[in-house]
């Protein structure tokens, strides 16, 4: 690698420096592009093939994909570019500083996941392009924190990046071949307010509401008993009522009402399958109750992803950590690098109790082996 490439140390500082928060709310999103053409020029100083490419409906985002090498059989390292808002009163550091104490380093970013770029890069550092037999490839996605619009951008190109992929999210380096589908779903049941002395007035939308609820806890436990995968803690599909709100005032017939969900759901499951048995109920419970009903998306779904048991990713990971591999309940772009052909594998040095929270950190410790197990990685994969 070009001796142009800054040192760990400062990798680290700037990629915590460069805000790239993703948001579904306008005011907090930013572009990820400071960011991703500070990787870009570490990148082609160290020999890799550098495209920027643009995320359609979405100004200023870009995902980036560098190639040090030739082929599309080779070792894809992966992650999102962007970090989640945050609330800086709840900081005891400056997010935006990185910053060591104790063992830790500070920063927003540090643990999810914006560190493992620069951990890519000092493990790659020695690597001579003419010494491959495969390609390394580094990608870095927009917006996963709030659409993974990158990572489905990517997946509907359909191209070929590589056959072994590893996602560097928090994972206490453990490696992880599971996790559940996630959806958020939207019902609402519209009716007519009236008075409330005289219940022949209106059609109420809570009364409806109530009937729904009733029936999807029924399907809940319908979705426990029919569908199981030991892998995971909770074996099962879950569902959660998460938020209801509905009518205005006690002396009304409630003419409108809104319940939020969400699944997740075990590999195997489809979100088209649910958002249609959803949808069956819903018009069910309208119709006996002379209302309006409606099911939508609070966001596109993500769906679940596994990878082979057998997979090489798999068993590499396993046999460098030494921990069999494990299923999650949180999701990744996982399935989107799947849907490429890619056996992904999802393991990175932070912790996931960390993600999203003030005075996210990365502890020291976890630095050495995870640079190890990358440059084993690179070893096993790419090297001639």
């Amino acid at each position: 690698m070009a001796r142009s490439c800054p040192s760990l140390d400062s990798m680290l500082a700037e990629l915590i420096a460069i805000p790239s928060v993703s948001s579904t709310e306008p005011a907090l999103d930013l572009s990820n592009r400071p960011l991703v053409e500070r990787l870009a020029d570490w990148l082609e100083s160290a020999g890799f093939a550098v495209e920027l490419l643009a995320v359609p409906d979405a100004p200023g985002k870009l995902n980036l994909v560098a190639t040090l090498g030739q082929g599309d059989e080779g070792l894809v390292l992966a992650g999102h570019t962007d970090t989640v808002p945050f609330d800086a009163a709840h900081w005891t550091y400056d997010p935006f500083r990185l910053t060591e104490s104790e063992g830790r380093l500070y920063g927003l970013g540090m643990s999810d996941m914006k560190s493992f770029f620069a951990f890519i890069l000092e493990a790659a550092r020695e690597l001579d392009a003419k010494a491959l037999r495969q390609p390394l490839v580094v990608l870095a996605t927009a917006d996963e924190e709030s659409s993974m619009r990158g990572a489905r951008t990517l997946a509907a190109s359909g191209r070929r990046f590589g056959r072994h992929a590893l996602i560097g999210e928090p994972t206490n380096l453990r490696p992880v071949r599971l996790h559940k589908g996630v959806m958020g779903e939207r019902v609402r049941l519209i009716g007519q307010s009236g008075h409330a002395s005289d219940p022949a007035l209106g059609r109420n939308a809570i009364e409806g509401m109530h009937a729904l609820i009733t029936s999807l806890l029924a399907w809940r436990e319908e979705l426990q008993r029919q569908y199981r995968h030991p892998a995971f803690r909770l074996p099962y599909p879950t569902l959660n009522l998460g938020r209801i709100e509905g009518g205005d005032n006690a002396n009304r017939i409630c003419g409108a009402c809104e319940l939020h969900l969400d699944l997740r759901l075990l590999p195997g499951l489809a979100p088209e399958t649910l958002r249609e048995e959803l949808a069956r109920r819903v018009a069910e419970v309208a119709r006996e109750h002379q209302l309006e009903g409606s099911v939508e998306p609070i966001f596109a779904s993500i769906p679940p992803a596994e990878t082979p048991a057998e997979a090489p990713i798999v068993r590499a990971c396993e046999r460098l950590t030494g921990h069999p591999a494990e299923a999650v309940n949180f999701g990744t772009e996982a399935p989107f690098f799947n849907a490429l052909g890619m056996d992904t594998l999802i393991l990175g040095p932070g912790d996931i109790a960390q993600a999203h929270q003030p005075d996210e950190y990365l502890a020291l410790e976890r630095i050495p082996p995870t640079l190890e197990l990358l440059r084993a990685l690179m070893r096993e994969f790419v090297l001639a």
